[in-house]
């Protein structure tokens, strides 16, 4: 078990906190604000940030979408270079602060900005950037990865920097009151699923690792089982609190981590327009099932320390079902519906297009080919 951890990235946590951004951004600096569609003007959080914000020179760009695109993303990357832009403060979900993530590479950087997505430009400076989280769900507000779009191509793809690390993130459970209900659900089923990435692959006797991704799991069970009650600000504190600790490096630290089942969900979302959560619901029990031979360990320790169920020859099957189960209790489905009529065609696609993004050899042992992706997605799509 060799690693090395840091997470930089200061948490102010509670109830009004976005007030304390004032004194964590250098007056003298010049602020961007980014943001997705207005609804922080209409729950207040906008209010809050511009009265934070009060004595600095900052604007604002908005528009960020639900999966942020390039095509979009750049008309930022161009204010920040025109305007001289200092910092940047990203307020919304984990779509706004990774599309904020990839202004504040870009516009360091003469080239394309996708260039870093494909590989062609490693990033080694950003300007700095902060977030005020409003969804709970992807961690992004204190760690270094984004996802982002590209919609010409209907291509979705990842990177990694620390240097787009946030200095610091609000976390203000007060700003979920207005949310959705698709949207808390989404939230819950992709902390699940971060967390199954680093924790459903094979034992390592990572005994810290292992015993905080099952506390985290359990948490999320609870939530969910409370969901009809979550009108209250233990329900939401601590859903953003352990939907933050799913993906900050730590669970992952010194375990081999998997990520399959998110390369895979990535085509579901740019090829249909999936939830980001609800496509990874519709892949996982169908992968598990592809690859239970390698997870059944892992699998079976899930449905012991997680779910509770006895020893038995069914316990890996079991905890498959269960994970089905819970998404099903979201009210969230495990599998594809919106290709429409032609499952073979839909299947044809979303595996031509894992090739064309080099998605060949996925998983924790790079053991699932394009031809067991095949597998999983006959399984997964309805």
């Amino acid at each position: 078990m060799q690693f090395s951890y840091v997470n930089p990235t200061q948490i102010q946590f509670g109830q009004g906190q976005i007030a304390s951004i004032s004194g964590l951004i250098p007056k003298q600096q010049k602020v961007l604000v980014i943001y997705g569609g207005g609804s922080i003007k209409s729950n207040g959080v906008y209010d809050q940030v511009g009265a934070a914000l009060e004595g600095y020179d900052w604007l604002e760009f908005s528009g960020v979408e639900a999966n942020p695109t390039a095509e979009t993303l750049n008309k930022a990357v161009a204010i920040v270079k025109e305007q001289g832009v200092d910092y940047i403060l990203a307020v919304g979900g984990g779509s706004v602060i990774d599309g904020s993530k990839y202004v504040a590479a870009a516009a360091l950087y003469d080239g394309d900005g996708w260039d870093i997505l494909e590989g062609k430009h490693q990033v080694t400076e950003a300007v700095p950037l902060a977030a005020i989280l409003t969804l709970p769900a992807t961690g992004s507000e204190s760690n270094m990865g984004a996802v982002i779009t590209k919609a010409a191509t209907q291509t979705k793809l990842a990177f990694l920097a620390p240097a787009v690390q946030p200095k610091f993130a609000v976390m203000d459970p007060d700003v979920m009151k207005t949310l959705p209900e698709r949207q808390l659900a989404n939230g819950i089923v992709d902390a699940w699923v971060h967390t199954c990435e680093q924790y459903l692959t094979f034992p390592a006797d990572a005994m810290v690792q292992d015993g905080y991704a099952e506390a985290l799991l359990k948490n999320l069970r609870v939530l969910a089982s409370q969901f009809a009650d979550r009108d209250n600000d233990s329900w939401r504190a601590n859903l953003m609190w352990t939907a933050n600790q799913a993906l900050n490096g730590l669970i992952g630290a010194g375990v081999v981590q998997d990520w399959a089942t998110h390369m895979i969900g990535h085509e579901l979302t740019a090829l249909y327009g999936v939830d980001h959560a609800r496509s990874l619901a519709i892949v996982q029990p169908s992968l598990l099932r592809n690859q239970m031979a390698d997870k059944k360990a892992k699998l079976e320790q899930m449905g012991r320390n997680v779910f509770g169920f006895d020893a038995g020859d069914d316990l890996a099957e079991r905890t498959v079902q269960a994970i089905e189960a819970f998404y099903h209790s979201l009210d969230v489905p495990t599998q594809l519906t919106e290709h429409g009529a032609d499952k073979a065609a839909a299947i044809s696609s979303i595996v031509g297009n894992l090739e064309s993004h080099g998605m060949t050899a996925l998983g924790e042992h790079q053991k699932i080919s394009l031809e067991q992706s095949r597998e999983i997605l006959e399984q997964a799509v309805a």
